[in-house]
């Protein structure tokens, strides 16, 4: 970039929230709370890397990268320092393909593939594909040689499939790489740090000139900083110009940024150095976790914390000690003319939170006993509420503890009442969901909750929003998973995941087909709990829910699940169904051919197949239903006749459980 004095703005898209197809918003909660909330969420669907690109700066050698993924059947790893944008780079190399720049062709997956816990559904990737797998996290050589073999296999299925694989390599390991690997490596360099600010200073619609951008302490910051602390710097730039609170000019918003990425660890460290007292000390961390909320609030939230700790109350009454305007304005902390407390350097909230979460870790426990009731104190809005989980959420991930918030989408969900769904389980889930590093964890913990014994409705209806706005977007075929086992419980719960999972399946194609294979498996596989299977089966395969046009093979193999066993009363709606969908669609005829033919011919399922169309048809023979059913009966008389034939010759076969009856 060349010093000019003019101002250069591009036009930008700014965060996208909302795609094509449904938009589903749970209580108060919708799917781009994380961005609004200022979370960098880690999601690879189209919304999120379209908003990625328009930031994006390529660092060197990503041309090369780009260029041997073109080939179908490619598979490129990455090698690259931590901090060097790689995931982003990984990222965006697959989000090049397709048309207009990146638009995704209907039906291509896009999904990150699990780095390290196991698979629960095959890859069986199909042409164009684009997978992504990130081993960054991989810290000892036992693992990263797991993984090395698992990504042999997976690698072979995205090159016969002809799909497309980046895989972001683990830092440091480079002596344990399998000699296989290495004429698939791209190593990339560091994109330049000023080019990484710029960007997103001019997708955030922010005037300024290149000079402006010319400290020696900012290109200092920009030369040594990782990728995400440059995005959260511009992202400070933002904030300041916002709260209207840090001068008018571009020059004054940098130094207040500047400062908060700096300056704001030392200076926390230093206050609470000199704040010997329990009950400071409580208020400080109270404020800053609930900041932004009203001072009432915060005054329960800060009792509420001293009372968790064990803090005792000081003998004297309240009228003696010194009053709670006089301790905020001790601690830099802030009024504003609505009642709401913050405080009065930019950013150092987050810097307090952090210190003493870092620095406190024998108080974790109690910390995350005090959110789990403070959280739901009644002066909070539905925004300070997730405000303060997503606080609580980032401290706990960051210092490697995810449990403690897990425990608490448990604890709050198990509490909620009637048919609501808490939305502070919600964003909890969400947040640890979209974490980088634990992501795969609360994957995992899901899981385990899905297929385990008795579960609350509430947690049930967690997993089953988490499912439907989170993990339906970054791992499609891990939420169906989920939501299979969710579906096949009793209660209300239950009835609301089928409805959840059944909208996920009729999204895509691949989706619809999946759900079929692994329902008839579970139907095959539990001979004492089958019926469940088999009411969501026949569900399932009914003609609304299926895709247009339907995947007729799936769907025979799916009848033919359903009439070899009872119960036969799941029959008539999902004939009917099809009946209907002929009757205004002579395309969809083939059904009955193919209804017909999945009972194999049996004489009882005939019948049965026979008394439906007729109650169907009714007794008025309306024309329309008549020609249908006409047609059906004449279907049913030929494999009636076929089955005559073959039992004449061949003597008569096995009889099925419902002829036994």
């Amino acid at each position: 970039m060349t010093e000019q004095d003019r101002v250069t703005v591009n036009d930008p898209r700014g965060p996208v929230n909302n795609g094509e197809g449904h938009q589903y918003v749970f209580y108060g909660v919708g799917a781009d709370w994380m961005i609004r909330k200022g979370v960098e969420s880690l999601r690879i669907a189209r919304e999120d890397r379209v908003r990625l690109a328009d930031r994006f700066v390529p660092p060197v050698g990503y041309r090369v990268a780009a260029d041997r993924l073109e080939k179908p059947g490619s598979v490129v790893l990455l090698e690259a320092p931590p901090g060097s944008g790689r995931r982003a780079a990984a990222i965006m190399l697959l989000h090049g393909f397709g048309e207009d720049g990146g638009a995704d062709e209907e039906g291509v997956r896009f999904e990150e593939l699990p780095a390290t816990d196991k698979d629960e559904n095959p890859l069986a990737p199909r042409e164009g594909d684009r997978f992504l797998l990130d081993l960054s996290g991989i810290a000892d050589e036992e693992t990263y040689a797991k993984a090395q073999r698992r990504l042999a296999v997976r690698r072979s299925q995205v090159q016969e499939a002809g799909a497309h694989m980046v895989v972001v390599l683990p830092s440091g390991m480079e002596h344990a790489h399998a000699p296989d690997l290495e004429p698939h490596m791209v190593t990339l360099g560091r994109p330049r740090g000023v080019a990484v600010v710029t960007r997103y200073l001019r997708m955030d619609r922010m005037a300024f000139r290149p000079a402006d951008l010319g400290s020696a302490d900012l290109q200092r910051l920009c030369d040594r900083s990782p990728m995400r602390e440059l995005a959260r710097l511009a992202g400070l730039v933002r904030a300041a110009r916002d709260s209207g609170r840090f001068g008018a000019d571009f020059a004054a918003w940098l130094d207040q940024a500047m400062h908060a990425v700096t300056d704001r660890a030392g200076e926390v460290g230093r206050q609470v150095a000199a704040v010997r007292t329990a009950p400071e000390r409580a208020l400080l961390l109270a404020t800053a976790v609930f900041e932004e909320a009203r001072a009432d609030t915060v005054y329960e939230a800060w009792h509420g914390l001293m009372r968790t700790v064990r803090h005792e109350e000081e003998a004297t009454t309240e009228l003696a000690r010194t009053d709670f305007g006089e301790r905020l304005a001790a601690l830099g902390i802030e009024r504003d003319p609505d009642g709401r407390l913050r405080f009065g350097r930019l950013a150092y909230a987050d810097a307090v939170r952090t210190y003493f979460w870092a620095n406190f870790p024998g108080v974790r426990d109690d910390l995350r006993d005090w959110i789990g009731r403070a959280a739901g104190l009644r002066g909070l809005t539905t925004d300070d509420r997730v405000n303060v989980v997503v606080r609580f959420g980032e401290r706990s991930l960051a210092v490697g503890r995810p449990d403690h918030l897990f425990e608490l989408v448990v604890r709050w969900a198990d509490r909620a009442t009637g048919a609501s769904c808490d939305p502070r389980a919600v964003a909890a889930l969400e947040l640890g969901l979209s974490h980088e590093r634990f992501g795969g964890w609360f994957r995992k913990r899901m899981y385990e909750c899905a297929r385990s014994g008795p579960l609350s409705d509430g947690l049930a209806r967690v997993l089953t929003t988490a499912c439907l706005q989170s993990l339906g977007t970054t791992h499609p075929d891990q939420a169906i998973v989920r939501l299979h086992y969710l579906a096949v419980r009793k209660g209300e719960a239950a009835r609301e995941a089928r409805e959840a999972l059944l909208d996920l399946a009729g999204r895509e194609r691949r989706l619809y087909r999946l759900l079929i294979d692994r329902v008839r498996d579970r139907a095959r596989r539990e001979p004492h709990g089958v019926e469940p299977h088999l009411r969501l089966l026949a569900e399932l395969l009914k003609s609304e829910r299926a895709p247009d046009p339907p995947p007729w093979p799936d769907l025979i193999l799916g009848w033919e699940t359903v009439f070899s066993q009872p119960p036969t009363e799941l029959w008539n709606p999902l004939v009917s169904s099809w009946l209907n969908a002929v009757a205004g669609d002579s395309p969809r005829e083939m059904a009955l051919r193919g209804i017909v033919g999945a009972t194999h011919g049996r004489t009882a399922a005939l019948h049965r197949l026979y008394t439906i169309a007729c109650d169907w048809a009714g007794p008025a023979r309306h024309p329309p239903r008549a020609a249908v059913a006409a047609l059906f009966w004449q279907h049913i008389d030929h494999m009636q006749y076929a089955r005559t034939e073959s039992t004449k010759r061949a003597g008569a076969g096995p009889r099925t459980t419902e002829e036994a009856r």
